[in-house]
């Protein structure tokens, strides 16, 4: 999975002189949080609703309303702007978006091709991505299959069984409960049950998880 799949394509900027009230705006007629910042077709900072706010007078102020919109519109993106952006090219994978956003703590990559931005991916698309690489829209059920002992070929065994009975795979992976691996199968909705006893059958431990699309 790359960036390119899940990031926004359609990114809003502004550029570096563009006054805050301006940017605010922008941001709240489009629903957005955060807008990159392109100078000549560089990109030189990103501005969002939390730099605005640190840079905006306290509740505590004494200013009055005509004041406090006084110095909004004297502010421009630059004197409030992120110069320093972390960002990340569109080929990579979605998980080194994830990495880059949980080493940097932040919500947000604007993404590049060369110099160009060509999208912006946050953790709402990253959140996204994961229902759609789980089909959790599906009508579906999920079956946990718990491998203490990795082996080579365990798929593949997994795997035959379902085949051999029928059983439709609609998303498979593999996760980790301390060292133990858990391979989760999405299968159709009724058969949780069938599917976890012929796994039991064959020698596995597995069982239908439990809560699963709970509302």
């Amino acid at each position: 999975m790359s960036v390119e799949d899940f990031m926004t394509k359609k990114v809003m900027t502004v550029v570096p002189d563009t006054k805050v009230n301006i940017a605010i705006n922008t941001m709240s007629d489009n629903n957005i949080h955060r807008l990159p910042v392109i100078d000549n077709g560089k990109l030189v900072g990103i501005v969002t609703q939390r730099d605005i706010e640190k840079a905006s007078p306290s509740e505590a102020t004494s200013l009055s309303i005509y004041e406090y919109n006084y110095l909004l519109n004297k502010m421009t993106v630059s004197d409030v702007m992120a110069k320093d952006v972390v960002t990340i090219n569109s080929n990579q994978f979605l998980e080194d978006a994830i990495y880059q956003m949980r080493t940097h703590q932040i919500g947000v990559l604007p993404v590049m091709d060369g110099d160009t931005v060509v999208g912006i991916i946050t953790n709402n698309d990253i959140l996204d991505a994961f229902l759609d690489v789980t089909d959790y829209k599906e009508d579906a059920t999920v079956v946990q299959v718990f491998i203490e002992k990795d082996r080579t070929g365990v798929i593949y065994e997994v795997g035959k069984i379902m085949a051999d009975n029928n059983f439709n795979i609609q998303t498979m992976m593999v996760t980790h409960q301390g060292g133990t691996r858990v391979i989760e199968i999405h299968v159709d909705g009724e058969d949780g049950v069938s599917v976890a006893e012929k796994l039991q059958a064959a020698g596995f431990t597995a069982k239908q998880a439990e809560h699963y699309k709970e509302r």
